[in-house]
């Protein structure tokens, strides 16, 4: 079905449920969006050839059009295509969210500059192969299409995804509908909208499950309501995809069998088919018209359209070959060309009967007949003028018909006619009388006596006109030019019968002939020559006019060719094109016509800000999708009819344009507000017009990065419409403008309780196509910069954003745009204060404070009494218990008396205190930079870091907060920095030189072992471990257990530790190799890529760090000896401090606790153990650095090893044991 021009035949579609053939919808050039609104085929299923839609102006999408269409077969292809768009300048998507099967052929999308929603498609779902798919030139190309699937906007989609070239993405149709995928199991039998597999018999989709009787469509054929794999008797095979009875295929055979028209069939039966004519080697048995075996060779009846064929060539020849039948007549007219005998033979050798007549003329590249090798009947039903079966004319080198000893030819009805075939002899024309049993029948002046075998001229009636046509440029030609004595002729020779003569000469007509098929604007050469009767009696001589000059009509122009766009800046479009091929007329001028194109309205829906995981001023977090956000932009863009072929898609991340933090607080998705276009004015998209004398245009005025469709038509006058080509479109954006995202004026601020500050700015005027984001930048004094992302939806909500959860200080801010461009320059910093919400008196705290203060006042003083008598008794049932004692370990009070804050020589005043600026925040308080003056001795001003405990902390929290301190003093190790003293609420130490915490790389967390973690480490002359988080007296157990509520450091735990709340030993040398991985791949961030449940499972289930790269393997062997997953297996410190003493400084020995005197155990408490059990003995109470007091204390107990470790080096452990039969070798330095 072809529907071209205008929409009338598209109302033939109304009833239709499948379309048996193709359809075409195309060329509509004056069509516009709302002609198509109320159109809808909900009927149509199924289209057995192929669809094409080309130059179909207005039509933006096919879901109304065709909501239903679910199969396209392809029994017949356009150029091995199924499903063709081509050049649909106003589709903006396919919209065919029914269609699940192509059975056959490939899709061809291409030169469609507004077509999105093709990279969301999964076409192996609908096709067996997607290989031979073209789709390149569109919009999708280009990278601006949003391409926003059904929920994509609201954080949460709703369609199936599947994997293309490793992409996990999406699938639909429109930002309504998606893209139907049914199970892998149903294969393309199809499924309902359930999911469940439809019957095997079904194809595209079903309304019941497991039922042939519910199919949309059917995988082999139809019958009465139900999809069968074959047809049963008495049904034959039909189109490939029904059954139909014999009666149906006799009435197409009836129906075509006297009509010439075009694809008319006379359908037969065979092989159970009603097919449109019988297979090579059977015939068609009229009675019952199935098709027989021929016995020889088998009869082929060819049917001529309108009756007759001309053969003027070899390829006109081919269109017969293998023909036995012609029903019609034949006219040769062959007047040159190459091996000619051999391929007309060939061709047109089968032929045995004509049903009309056979005329042969002006062939001059023909010397003989013989070439109808088997033509053994002219039947003459139709006859030329005059009531000729065979008509012979102007043959110049034809000297033989048949060898008429071999050759039998009978003409049923009808006259010989010869004449001017000079070298044809007049016995051989008598001969063909006497053979074809037509002597008799001829009149006198039928067969020429004086031009059949010699140069002399003649007619049979009267005179006969010969019209000579032949295209010349130029004004200079002869009758001669273009022939030569081969035959070779290039002048056009047109037959005109003379006009009847009339005895009225009013009445008597004038000859002529109207000539067609001529090329627009093309001078031609014409004369006519009469041919004349030459009878026995006298000689007469023709006519031949002179040669005059015509020249044709100008018509319209073929299209510009290869026009091509590309911008230079960002109001200028640069147009270039060539002239076209036929320009059939003078071109005088080209018409340009540009208008501006609405930026894509789906791309308001998409929140930009969306991102995998929800920062923490995320205030919906159920509203954040499980998917990669993405941002695209380009910097430039041209489409024209000739770009390259499609790049690798990519979507960007907003990574890719600003230096976004990785926990980057975003806006949550609003509801969503319906938006049709970009909020411009109607003036700015009007089109406009330019006429060009010159194959190029400079575009200027335009709008930055803006996208222009621009039409360019090919005149050849200068006034009328007709007179212009079709018009060749292209596509082309023009480039971002330096500062048109940046913010206009200052930004501001409002500062409301519970601190929360309202920021507000102005949006640019005239962005770089439109913003789709603000990225706000904000920091307190001291502190890292935060980045905040807040959607254009958000934005237009608020006229801004909020922050929420501020502390208090000084803070600076600063905002930017992000448009389809990139980013635009940040704002210039504005400041503001926070203060804690709590100290700021509100009208109504006013007015409540006041009558209190007195009450406060007296409980003071009542206090301060109570205090000073309680300070003055001594220590005994009424003062207060602070109890250390702990479930979970040893009570530090039991073993040293020193762990309960007692005040001592360590007490500072607080006035020698004096705080510069903050580090960190810590477990209980902050920790500032500071002097201390006259705390060391020597020193005037000591630089300190000071710790203190929160002011609105819990007595609990106080108590653990000196209970730290007091374990602190006991520590004298070389490695661990130590304290300079105490004071109420806050404890110090020493900075030796600018000592700053070092943050490693991860998120600060507080752990209970928190030593074993690279970033809590002093940066001075040498390096030491202090935590500045939680100091417990843990080294008197092997394990504890947390129990508060901080959280664990889970890329540094072990496994068991992470299954079982479990620390020992063993779990620190886990930590301990994770440390070193850090140290060796210069501080990145362990298991990086993974979250922190990834982390937890992948570790639990054995995994561990790769090896990092250019590590050295002895460091590489001992982080793996680290890493053993049986906790026995892996070193303790002291093995692997001994392991590497070689290698140590020669300072190192004198104040490591490894070289002391207190590591050495006594010799009265050497125990006798196996080395296998070695992994099994506590380590020394005293092994991490000692007390003060425990050198004074009796009773101590030491363990130790009767043998040294050198006796057993290399060490070695199996992880797994024995089967699994890997052992690795502890690390040991070289000899130097």
């Amino acid at each position: 079905m072809d529907i071209r021009n205008n929409l009338t035949r598209l109302h033939e579609l109304e009833n239709c449920s499948v379309i048996e053939g193709h359809l075409q919808i195309l060329l509509m050039f004056k069509t516009r969006p709302e002609d198509f609104r109320d159109l809808s085929f909900p009927k149509l299923i199924m289209i057995t050839d192929y669809l094409l839609l080309f130059r179909v102006y207005g039509l933006e999408s096919l879901k109304d059009l065709f909501p239903n269409l679910t199969v396209i077969r392809g029994s017949r292809l356009f150029f091995n295509y199924a499903l063709v768009i081509f050049e649909m300048v106003h589709l903006k998507e396919l919209g065919l969210y029914n269609l699940m099967n192509i059975t056959r052929g490939s899709v061809r999308i291409e030169k469609n500059n507004e077509l999105c929603y093709l990279a969301t498609i999964d076409w192996s779902r609908i096709l067996d192969s997607v290989e031979d798919n073209y789709i390149v030139l569109n919009k999708d190309d280009n990278e601006e299409c949003g391409d926003i699937c059904p929920g994509t906007a609201k954080g949460k989609t709703n369609c199936p995804a599947t994997v293309i070239n490793g992409q996990f993405v999406e699938r639909c149709w429109t930002h309504s509908h998606c893209q139907k995928v049914c199970p892998t199991i149903c294969k393309s039998h199809g499924c309902t909208a359930e999911g469940l597999c439809c019957h095997s018999e079904c194809l595209g989709n079903c309304s019941e499950p497991d039922d042939p009787t519910k199919c949309v469509a059917c995988r082999n054929f139809y019958l009465d309501g139900r999809c069968v794999e074959t047809c049963p008797p008495p049904y034959y095979h039909f189109q490939d995809w029904r059954c139909v009875n014999f009666s149906f295929c006799q009435d197409l055979h009836h129906k075509c069998k006297n009509s010439r028209r075009q694809g008319c069939h006379q359908y037969v039966i065979h092989n159970n088919k009603c097919i449109p004519e019988c297979p090579s080697g059977y015939t068609m048995n009229s009675s019952n018209l199935l098709c027989t075996p021929c016995l020889g060779p088998c009869p082929k009846v060819c049917h001529l359209l309108e009756g007759e064929k001309t053969i003027d060539s070899v390829t006109s020849a081919q269109e017969l070959r293998g023909c036995t039948v012609i029903n019609g007549s034949l006219i040769i007219n062959i007047r040159g060309g190459n091996n000619l005998a051999a391929e007309l033979e060939a061709n047109l050798g089968l032929i045995e009967e004509i049903s009309g007549y056979l005329k042969i003329r002006r062939s001059y590249a023909l010397v003989s007949l013989s070439f109808f090798r088997k033509l053994r009947l002219i039947r003459g039903e139709t006859l030329e003028i005059g009531n000729y079966s065979f008509y012979a004319l102007d043959n110049q080198n034809l000297r033989q018909l048949w060898d008429w000893s071999k050759h039998n030819l009978t003409i049923t009805q009808g006259k010989l006619f010869f004449h001017y075939n000079p070298k044809l002899c007049l016995s051989e024309i008598h001969k063909m009388e006497e053979v074809s049993g037509t002597k008799g029948r001829q009149e006198r002046n039928d067969i020429a006596l004086k031009t059949n075998g010699d140069q002399a001229s003649c007619k049979s009636l009267g005179n006969r006109l010969l019209l000579f046509c032949l295209e010349s440029p130029y004004q200079n030609v002869t009758e001669f030019d273009g022939q030569d004595a081969c035959g070779s002729n290039s002048w056009t020779v047109v037959d005109i019968d003379p006009p009847l003569r009339s005895t009225d000469p009013k009445s008597q007509n004038h000859p002529g002939w109207l000539m067609r098929g001529l090329k627009p604007w093309t001078q031609y050469a014409i004369f006519v020559k009469t041919l004349v009767t030459f009878s026995d009696e006298r000689r007469t001589y023709g006519a031949k006019s002179d040669i005059i000059y015509v020249q044709t009509d100008a018509t319209n122009p073929s299209v510009p060719l290869d026009p091509i766009s590309v911008s230079n800046s960002s109001s200028q479009i640069i147009l270039k094109w060539k002239p076209p091929s036929d320009p059939n007329g003078n071109i005088t001028h080209y018409l340009v016509f540009w208008e501006r194109q609405a930026e894509d309205s789906e791309l308001f829906e998409l929140d930009y800000c969306l991102k995998g995981e929800c920062g923490q001023l995320c205030w919906d977090c159920s509203l954040c999708p499980q998917r990669s956000w993405f941002y695209f932009h380009r910097k430039t863009s041209s489409g024209t009819g000739a770009e390259d072929p499609r790049p690798s898609r990519k979507r960007r991340s907003l990574g890719d344009v600003g230096n976004v933090t990785a926990a980057v607080p975003t806006v949550a998705a609003f509801p969503n507000t319906s938006s049709t276009s970009v909020p411009t004015s109607p003036e700015e998209h009007r089109p406009f017009e330019k006429v060009v004398n010159k194959e190029s245009l400079v575009i200027s005025g335009l709008r930055h990065f803006t996208g222009y469709r621009i039409e360019l038509q090919a005149c050849n006058q200068d006034t009328p419409e007709e007179r212009c080509s079709v018009a060749a479109y292209v596509s082309a954006r023009t480039m971002p403008e330096a500062k048109a995202d940046d913010i206009v004026g200052p930004v501001t601020h409002e500062i409301f309780e519970n601190n929360v500050v309202h920021l507000m700015w102005q949006e640019p005027k005239e962005p770089n196509g439109l913003i789709v984001l603000y990225e706000v930048s904000y920091r307190r004094y001291g502190d890292e910069e935060l980045h905040l992302c807040v959607s254009r939806k958000h934005f237009a909500l608020e006229r801004g954003c909020r922050l929420r959860g501020l502390s208090p200080g000084n803070y600076s801010v600063r905002v930017r745009a992000t448009s389809l461009a990139g980013n635009g320059s940040w704002t210039e910093p504005t400041y503001f204060y926070v203060t804690d919400y709590l100290d700021v008196p509100s009208n109504i705290a006013k007015i409540i404070i006041g009558p209190l203060i007195f009450v406060f006042l007296f409980s003071v003083v009542i206090g301060s009494i109570y205090l000073f008598l309680r300070k003055r008794q001594p220590d005994g049932p009424l003062g207060p218990l602070y109890a250390s004692s702990n479930p979970e370990y040893l009570s530090a009070s039991d073993v040293f008396p020193c762990s309960v804050y007692v005040p001592d020589e360590w007490e500072v005043p607080r006035e020698k205190i004096t705080l510069l600026r903050e580090l960190g925040q810590g477990s209980f308080g902050m920790v500032y930079e500071g002097n201390a003056r006259d705390i060391i001795k020597g020193e005037a001003e000591t630089r300190v870091a000071v710790k203190t405990v929160n002011e609105s902390a819990s007595l609990r929290e106080r108590i653990e907060f000196l209970n730290e301190a007091s374990v602190m003093k006991g520590f004298t190790c070389h490695h661990v920095v130590s304290p300079a003293g105490m004071g109420h609420g806050l404890a110090f130490l020493p900075l030796p030189s600018l000592c700053e915490r070092r943050h490693g790389p991860g998120e600060p967390l507080r752990a209970l072992r928190e030593v074993g973690q690279s970033r809590w480490q002093m940066l001075g002359p040498r390096l030491k471990v202090k935590n500045f988080g939680m100091t417990r007296d843990i080294y008197e157990t092997d394990y504890y257990r947390k129990g508060g509520k901080g959280l664990l450091p889970v890329r540094w735990m072990a496994p068991e530790s992470l299954k079982d709340g479990v620390f020992t030993t063993s779990s620190d040398m886990w930590s301990f190799g994770v440390v070193l991985w850090e140290i060796t791949s210069l501080a990145e961030q362990p298991y990086q890529g993974l979250s922190n449940e990834q982390v937890l499972k992948f570790v639990m289930d054995g995994g561990y760090l790769d090896q990092p790269d250019n590590c050295p393997e002895r460091v590489t062997d001992l982080m793996r000896m680290c890493w053993q997953f049986n906790p026995k297996m892996r070193p303790t410190f002291l093995e692997i401090v001994n392991l590497l003493k070689d290698d140590l400084h020669p300072s190192f020995p004198e104040v490591s606790f490894f070289h002391s005197e207190e590591n050495k155990a006594p010799e009265s408490e050497e125990l006798e153990m196996e080395f296998e059990d070695m992994e099994n003995v506590p380590l020394d109470r005293s092994s991490h650095c000692q007390r003060e007091e425990a050198g004074g204390r009796d009773g101590g107990s030491s363990l130790g090893f009767k043998r040294s470790y050198e006796e057993h080096i290399p060490y070695t452990h199996m992880n797994g044991g024995k089967k699994n039969g890997r052992i690795l070798t502890l690390p040991r330095s070289n000899p130097s």
